[in-house]
């Protein structure tokens, strides 16, 4: 029985090392950080948005962007690096801003996310929904802009409820102070909310029940070991870790690790931030989860907390909380919903969301023979986990894919 082992004990990484052992392999995790889901995964958006799944390349965005440099609280904030990888990333992000090439990538991702839906599913027997708070809340995108909510509704899903500004407060009334500049919003069912960092930590415990799964090591991996066109091992902090194929699913620190091997990987770290506001019983809370289109802003309630994510900063791989983001976080999520949450207790994080410049994940073979990848999901990684590492799985078999995965395998390295 051959041995994986899958350096990254995020969603994306705990995921692929499930599948991998439900598909017979015998699989370790290496993880860097004391506990799994501490990075990226650990206060995200919260939300499973497998319909909603828009990359943010399209035609018009270049436009949108230099607007949103200029907004006090934008969505978007750059800072140029000396860094060629941020040069090659943004040209060819750029290259993917059209309307074809985001289409395209829109239906591969739809596939994703109603393959990474029914996964989620498939798990649920052995981890039940409220080990990680999960709720099927449903989506709301609202939308501030006449023409952009009647682009929206015109490409509504057909089981999608079409709502007018006072229809959209009528269904999430903790959307009531803004409801003089709404202009409409849409809602999509079957969407949910979750704690991402918690179904981290109740999938590593399953894991270790499972009889396929030979543990986690805690190592910081310096470089993947190459000899004769495959790799050999890992150079870790505690000495070189060996096994048949290895699965890189580290985040954006895949990046690093598959450079050092010589291979290529178009990603780039998005940093987002997030505020987490414990609910009182005087507040208004919203029961569904919510969009705000034109702010970029996420709404999700977990469990007794409210989740507050947005931002897209292009400002290199540093984690610091940056006051002003926080801030201008803070006063959107006031404006839109002031009676929500307790806003003077929250908690602040910033994450790095590892985005390709076309928004598709990359899944599957390098040319090592015995490295696979699993990365590139960017804001949606909870979303796609599931799925990904369910083709993840089945490519390590030989198994044909359930559709095209055009968009979603490394092309240049």
């Amino acid at each position: 029985m051959s041995e994986i082992v899958v350096i990254g004990g995020g969603v994306t990484g705990l995921a692929s090392a499930w599948w991998l052992a439900e598909a017979g392999f015998q699989v370790r995790l290496v993880e860097r950080e004391a506990q799994v889901g501490s990075m990226a995964s650990y206060r995200n958006g919260g939300q499973l948005s497998y319909r909603y799944v828009s990359p943010l390349a399209d035609a018009g965005v270049p436009l949108k962007a230099l607007q949103w440099l200029f907004q006090q609280d934008g969505p978007l904030r750059f800072r140029p690096e000396a860094d060629p990888r941020q040069w090659r990333w943004l040209l060819q992000f750029l290259r993917h801003c059209n309307a074809d090439t985001n289409r395209r990538t829109t239906a591969t991702l739809l596939q994703l996310g109603e393959l990474s839906r029914n996964a989620m599913a498939e798990l649920s027997p052995v981890l039940p929904p409220s080990a990680f708070g999960w709720r099927d809340a449903g989506k709301l995108i609202v939308y501030r802009s006449r023409a952009q909510f009647e682009r929206a509704a015109a490409l509504a899903a057909a089981d999608a409820e079409v709502l007018s500004a006072a229809a959209t407060v009528a269904r999430e009334p903790a959307l009531a102070a803004l409801h003089r500049v709404l202009a409409g919003g849409i809602f999509n069912p079957g969407e949910a909310v979750a704690d991402c960092h918690a179904f981290c930590v109740a999938l590593e415990l399953r894991l270790r029940a499972h009889p396929n799964f030979l543990g986690v090591t805690h190592a910081d991996v310096h470089a993947l070991m190459v000899e004769a066109g495959r790799v050999c091992g890992l150079d870790t902090s505690i000495g070189r870790i060996g096994g048949d194929h290895y699965v890189l699913a580290a985040g954006i620190d895949s990046r690093n690790l598959a450079g050092r091997a010589g291979i290529y990987l178009p990603l780039y770290p998005l940093k987002g931030y997030s505020l987490t506001a414990p609910i009182r019983a005087r507040d208004h809370a919203p029961e569904i989860s919510v969009t705000d289109f034109e702010r970029k802003v996420l709404y999700a309630r977990i469990g007794g907390r409210l989740r507050v994510a947005a931002m897209v900063d292009l400002v290199g791989a540093s984690l610091a909380i940056e006051r002003r983001r926080v801030q201008s976080l803070m006063r959107l999520a006031k404006e839109a919903m002031p009676d929500a949450a307790d806003y003077g207790n929250v908690e602040t994080w910033a994450g790095l969301r590892p985005a390709t410049p076309g928004g598709g994940p990359i899944i599957g073979a390098t040319r090592y023979g015995n490295l696979w990848l699993n990365v590139g999901h960017g804001a949606l990684g909870f979303t796609f986990a599931c799925g990904s590492a369910k083709l993840l799985a089945g490519a390590l078999r030989g198994d044909t894919p359930p559709f095209a995965l055009d968009g979603l395998r490394l092309t240049c390295s």
